[in-house]
C-alpha cells in the first residue's frame, strides 16, 4: 500500500458489555466469541469490498483497510465509495464505521475510535489523531494499562513523551505503531487474494421452521455475492443455497440462470420462488451459499434513444422465474427438427444466453399448439365433427413420411373452422384405421 495514497478503513463499533446486557435481559443467552468465525466473516467482507478497489487488506480482528485513491475517478470521488460501504454493510447486517486518512494505520485508528472523519491533508493527520484514546494503538493489554497508569489517556500524551525513554520503557513496537500512523515509516500491507469461487455461510440467531422466513437472511448472502462478482467483473451461471439442519444434515436449493447474473435483487426474486413451495424436513440453523460456475460478465449494449421494446435480458429473467416456480424441466425452448411429421417436427432445446425467444416456424398453415396425440373425430355424411360440423377452409397439405423408422404416416391436413369460430387443424388418414383426426389448435 502506497503511503501517500488515501486509505479507507472499516471497523465495528464496540458492543454493549455482557454484564449490562444481562442486567437488561435476564433470559439472555450469551455465546462465546469465535475468532475463526469472525475471521471468516471478515474475509467475506474483504471479497465484497474488492468491488471498490483491488487493494483490500485485513487488520485483525475486526477491520479492513482499503487503498482507494486509484478509484476516485471511477466513483467520482470518495463520497460514493463511503455511501456504498455503508449501504452494503447495512444490507449484510454489519454496523460499520468508515474513516479516511493519508496512511492506512491512521485511517484504522480513526475508525476504531468511532470517528467518521476524512483527513486528506497529511499535515493535519497528527492533529486528527492526537485526541484519540490510547486504546486505538495496536498494543497488548499490559502496555495499554501501563500507559494509563502514568496518566497517558490520549495519543497526544504519548507523542509528548521523549522517544528514547518511551522506547526503553515500552519497546520499539509502540514507536513503530505511531510512526506508521503518522506516515513517518512505511506501512506495507498484504492484500487479500480473491478466490476463484464464492462460498459463504451465515449462522441464524434462532432455528427457522418456515422456508419463506429464510429469505431475509439469504438476501445478506446475495448482497455479499453481488459485491464479490462486481469486483471480478464476472457473473454466476448458477447458485446453490444450502439450508443446514441439525446433525450436519442439509437441504440444497439450486438456482439456475439462463444468462450469467450478479444482481442481488434478481437472486432474491428467484430464491423467493424456490422457497415459496418448499417444505422443510427439519428446522434450519444456518444458510450457506455457493457459486462455483463464474464467468466474465459483459455489459449490455443499450440503444442511444429510449424506445418501448423490451429491455435486453427481460425474457431471460422471465424464463428464470418460471423455472424457479415450475421447475427446470417445465420451461424450455423449441428447435425445428428435420422431419415432416408434425409430432416430430420440433424438439425441446435448452435456453441459453444470447438466444432469442422461440418463434413459430413458418411452415405452411400450421398451429403452434399440437395435441399430445391425435384425437379421433366423429364423422357425419363424410364431414368431421368437433362441437358441430367443421368447415374446411384450407388444404389439403399432404404428408407422407416415416417409412424408414416403422412409424409411417400418410395424411391430408386441413385448416377447419368450428361452430364457435375457432380454427383447428385436422387431417384425414389414408393409412391409419378411422377417418378424421384433430391434431392441433390455432391461437
Amino acid at each position: 500500500m502506497a503511503c501517500d495514497g488515501k486509505a479507507l478503513a472499516r471497523g465495528v463499533r464496540p458492543a454493549m458489555s455482557a454484564a449490562a446486557a444481562t442486567a437488561l435481559a435476564r433470559e439472555l443467552v450469551i455465546h462465546p466469541r469465535s475468532a475463526a468465525d469472525e475471521t471468516e466473516s471478515l474475509l467475506g467482507l474483504a471479497g465484497w469490498a474488492a468491488q471498490f478497489t483491488p487493494s483490500v487488506a485485513l487488520e485483525l480482528p475486526d477491520a479492513l483497510v482499503l487503498e482507494v485513491s486509484g478509484s476516485f475517478r471511477l466513483f467520482a470521488g470518495a463520497q460514493r465509495i463511503v455511501a456504498g460501504l455503508h449501504k452494503g454493510c447495512a444490507q449484510m447486517g454489519f454496523t460499520a464505521v468508515v474513516a479516511a486518512a493519508p496512511t492506512p494505520r491512521g485511517a484504522s485508528m480513526l475508525a476504531r475510535a468511532g470517528c467518521e472523519r476524512f483527513v486528506a491533508d497529511p499535515a493535519k493527520l497528527e492533529r486528527a489523531l492526537a485526541d484519540l484514546s490510547v486504546r486505538v494503538l495496536t498494543q497488548d493489554a499490559d502496555t495499554l494499562e501501563a500507559l494509563a497508569a502514568i496518566g497517558m489517556s490520549c495519543v497526544a500524551d504519548v507523542l509528548g513523551l521523549p522517544r528514547a525513554g518511551l522506547a526503553r520503557r515500552f519497546g520499539q513496537k509502540l514507536l513503530d505503531d505511531l510512526d506508521r500512523a503518522l506516515g513517518r515509516a512505511p506501512d506495507p500491507r498484504t492484500f487479500v487474494a480473491p478466490p476463484t469461487a464464492f462460498h459463504a455461510r451465515l449462522e441464524l440467531p434462532a432455528e427457522v421452521t418456515q422456508a419463506e422466513a429464510l429469505l431475509f437472511a439469504a438476501r445478506r448472502l446475495f448482497v455479499q455475492l453481488e459485491g464479490f462478482l462486481a469486483a471480478r467483473v464476472a457473473g454466476a451461471r448458477g447458485l446453490v443455497l444450502r439450508l443446514c439442519h441439525r446433525e450436519a444434515r442439509f437441504t440444497e436449493v439450486p438456482i439456475g440462470f439462463v444468462a450469467p447474473s450478479r444482481d442481488a435483487a434478481h437472486f432474491t426474486a428467484l430464491a423467493r420462488e424456490r422457497l415459496a413451495g418448499l417444505a422443510l424436513p427439519d428446522p434450519v440453523r444456518a444458510l450457506a451459499l455457493a457459486a462455483d460456475d463464474i464467468v466474465p460478465f459483459g455489459g449490455e449494449a443499450l440503444a442511444l434513444f429510449a424506445d418501448s421494446s423490451p429491455a435486453p435480458g427481460d425474457w431471460e429473467r422471465l424464463v428464470e422465474r418460471l423455472r424457479a416456480r415450475l421447475g427446470a424441466a417445465a420451461v424450455h425452448g423449441v428447435a425445428i427438427a428435420e422431419d415432416h411429421r408434425p409430432e416430430r417436427a420440433s424438439r425441446a432445446r435448452e435456453l441459453t444466453a444470447g438466444a432469442s425467444p422461440a418463434r413459430a416456424p413458418e411452415l405452411a398453415l400450421r398451429p403452434f399448439w399440437l395435441l399430445p396425440s391425435p384425437r379421433p373425430l366423429a364423422e357425419i355424411a363424410a364431414a368431421p365433427q368437433h362441437g358441430g360440423e367443421l368447415h374446411l377452409l384450407a388444404g389439403p397439405e399432404r404428408i407422407e413420411s416415416g417409412w424408414w423408422d416403422g412409424a409411417e404416416v400418410a395424411r391430408d391436413y386441413f385448416v377447419a373452422q368450428a361452430p364457435d369460430r375457432s380454427l383447428v387443424w385436422v387431417y384425414r388418414s389414408r393409412g391409419e384405421p378411422g377417418g378424421w383426426f384433430l391434431h392441433g389448435l390455432f391461437a
